[in-house]
């Protein structure tokens, strides 16, 4: 108990709590490091070490507008014909960045190669964006992005969507989490070329912890409460969109 204290004492700020610890100790004629089992006492001079272990946690999802940023990715005019049920996720991309801009949240956006591919598509109204960022990586993680994270404080959540689900959306949100950040994707404003390849994307997805979910959740989730002065407005904007089509089926 006073190795933990001690050792808590020295790396507590550098380590995620959420951890537990066992003791090693190393054992001279294996020349590596044991547990130590239960119960087993120390008696003379020796080298012992503590090891944080991780442990599985729960992602609850929780949504504020303080601490939330929304990440639109590759909307972009040359992805149309190609992408399955792209003029929904326009409708309900223009949705969430309008609901963004109700609540004060920062939106990033990227556009992939846009030289090639185009610009955002007109349907989406990029005004107030914080960042709208060429690039040619696939994932939204670059310098200018984790520079523009690191100005907003607070931010513990991303709300990511566009295209494509297999290739820029996943590997943005694999490198979001690896940076200790909580990702939630908008099934329904988030697509690609193949039903296959955008399935099996948000399946491996939803395993690592990212929390896959829907604009009307993701918008209702943020005002929280009936009584949230932006609350009638947001409410207006799911009333006002178009019926589902069947890309949530595809899930």
């Amino acid at each position: 108990e006073l190795l933990i204290q001690k050792f808590l004492s020295l790396y507590g700020d550098q380590i995620d709590m959420h951890r537990k610890f066992v003791v090693q100790l190393f054992a001279e004629e294996w020349s590596q490091y044991i547990d130590l089992p239960k119960g087993f006492l120390v008696s003379e001079r020796c080298k012992v070490r503590l090891v944080p272990l991780q442990i599985q946690m729960t992602t609850l999802g929780n949504l504020t507008p303080s601490s939330t940023v929304f990440f639109c990715c590759d909307m972009q005019e040359r992805f149309r014909p190609a992408i399955k049920y792209f003029g929904d996720i326009i409708s309900v991309g223009q949705r969430l960045l309008q609901g963004a801009r109700l609540l004060g949240i920062p939106v990033i956006v990227t556009e992939q190669y846009p030289k090639g591919l185009g610009s955002t598509v007109q349907e989406i109204d990029l005004t107030g964006a914080k960042l709208v960022l060429p690039k040619t990586k696939f994932s939204m993680v670059l310098p200018e992005v984790e520079a523009a994270l690191a100005e907003i404080p607070g931010v513990r959540s991303v709300v990511l969507f566009g295209v494509e689900t297999h290739v820029c959306i996943q590997q943005t949100a694999l490198e979001l989490i690896g940076r200790g950040l909580e990702v939630h994707i908008v099934a329904d404003a988030t697509s690609s070329r193949s039903m296959m390849d955008r399935m099996f994307a948000l399946e491996r997805l939803a395993r690592t912890g990212i929390i896959v979910t829907t604009s009307e959740a993701i918008l209702l989730q943020l005002v929280a409460d009936k009584e949230h002065p932006k609350f009638k407005e947001i409410q207006n904007l799911i009333k006002a969109s178009a019926p589902e089509s069947g890309l949530l089926s595809k899930v």
